[in-house]
């Protein structure tokens, strides 16, 4: 009988640490079980880890929750990759191929390694995302099982600065082994937006606390992913320069203000000391210039606003007041706000909430990546592991057969060595003589 497999992914953001598992019955339903999350400052800048011990005591105090209340033990994670330096770039590879035999998917999977041979300066190569292919020049969307003469294939290479892989190493270095790494962003984009939006022409706008991620999809390919450094955060800490306040401070200004991307309508009110409408220029200044930097992806992608369909945003921000208003008036795109993957099953409604997309777009990635028959926890209880396995049972000697022993005779009751014991046995034998006196009756 198949058993469900357990999946455990991590997701760390500039603003909090969420730790997720998921079980994955044998007809592939997922169900999201357990989630654990520690908010921070400082400890992780851009996306890029900075402390790494810091992180590194968070990560592992979410293990150790998530195994408590799944009562076993995590043997291994899925993790997510994101932060400034993360970006794509175009890659075309061309190969000779002989016109009498088929190309096979094992020679498209030589070539698009190959495109990672040449080295590029200063970036790691995180992830490669085939984009288009051609056969004699013709593009087509699956090359296998076609004949031709030559072939070329077109790759997004999602690259980071070497820092950013490295120090997510480094804080895994207590004895949980990564099993995978995915790239936040394509999770998300591969779990929550449909097969029309990655068709006609999407923009999927992740807008966190430091960073805001915008990856383009077209002709359902991948076809852009950038990262500009500037995110929620950056609200919060105008609002507390401009103003004098503490962070703190700046951040429930922010959040209690109705629509602070209209200054001029903002009621005229104090909160905590702080003027709305000022707090609100603040806001409304700085977030049309992360709008402006997000219309730009466009161009830099070689797009038009008529080749994309729609915004889908996502994020710590997307549901500030008249965000998504503000962005359609500026790059007249129609936006929508991002809704957790439908592939998951989330029973909790304290953590079905949609500031947990990324950590469960990546459980749910991971589902379909994991193979058959393995997991990422081990079930046993603790006290199993103190339990010999049969092979470690010592063999006992063997001896020669014994005669049975004779049974031993078992004292006569009621016989006593003290005073107190013969005095009983008198009384006992005065009580039998009158039971035996009743029955003759």
């Amino acid at each position: 009988m198949e058993k469900n497999q357990y999946i455990v992914a991590l997701e760390i953001g500039s603003s909090k640490i969420v730790g997720a598992i998921a079980e994955k019955s044998p007809a592939g339903f997922l169900t999201v079980k357990y989630l654990q999350e520690e908010k921070h400052l400082n400890s992780v800048r851009y996306g890029i880890v900075q402390n790494v011990e810091n992180i590194k005591s968070s990560i592992n105090r979410i293990i150790r929750n998530l195994e408590g209340m799944i009562d076993g033990r995590v043997t291994q994670v899925y993790l997510g990759v994101s932060g400034r330096s993360l970006h794509s770039i175009i890659s075309e590879v061309n190969r000779s191929v002989g016109s009498t035999e088929p190309i096979t998917k094992e020679l498209i999977d030589r070539i698009i390694k190959d495109a990672t041979s040449t080295p590029i300066r200063n970036h790691d190569t995180v992830d490669i995302v085939p984009r288009a292919y051609y056969v004699d020049k013709v593009e087509t969307i699956n090359p296998v099982g076609q004949f031709g003469s030559s072939i070329k294939i077109k790759v997004n290479l999602i690259v980071s600065k070497p820092a950013l892989k490295l120090n997510l190493n480094r804080v895994m270095t207590f004895g949980i082994p990564v099993k995978d790494y995915i790239v936040t962003p394509l999770a998300v984009g591969e779990q929550i937006l449909t097969d029309s939006d990655r068709e006609l022409g999407c923009m999927l706008v992740d807008m966190g606390a430091e960073t805001t991620t915008v990856t383009i999809y077209k002709n359902k390919a991948l076809i852009y992913l950038s990262t500009i450094p500037l995110g929620g955060r950056n609200l919060t800490r105008d609002v507390m320069t401009g103003l004098g306040v503490l962070e703190e401070t700046a951040e429930n200004v922010k959040k209690n203000i109705n629509n602070p991307l209209d200054p001029g309508n903002v009621s005229n009110v104090t909160i905590e000391r702080v003027n709305s409408r000022e707090a609100a220029n603040y806001i409304s200044a700085r977030t049309g210039e992360i709008i402006a930097n997000i219309n730009q992806q466009l161009a830099d992608a070689g797009v038009s606003d008529k080749d994309i369909k729609s915004i889908v945003l996502i994020g710590g921000c997307a549901h500030m007041g008249g965000l998504r208003q503000k962005m359609e008036d500026t790059i007249k795109i129609k936006v929508r706000l991002g809704q957790n993957p439908p592939t998951l099953n989330i029973l909790n409604s304290e953590i079905n909430r949609m500031e947990y997309i990324e950590v469960f777009s990546l459980l749910a990635t991971a589902a379909d990546r994991i193979a058959d028959g393995e997991t990422c926890v081990d079930l046993k209880r603790y006290e199993d592991a103190l339990v010999m396995d049969h092979d470690d049972i010592p063999e006992q000697p063997i001896r020669a057969q014994e005669e049975p022993k004779k049974p031993i005779k078992e004292p006569t009751k009621g016989r006593w060595s003290t005073k107190l014991g013969r005095l009983r046995d008198k009384l006992s034998g005065l009580i039998t003589e009158d039971e035996d006196t009743e029955d003759d009756q």
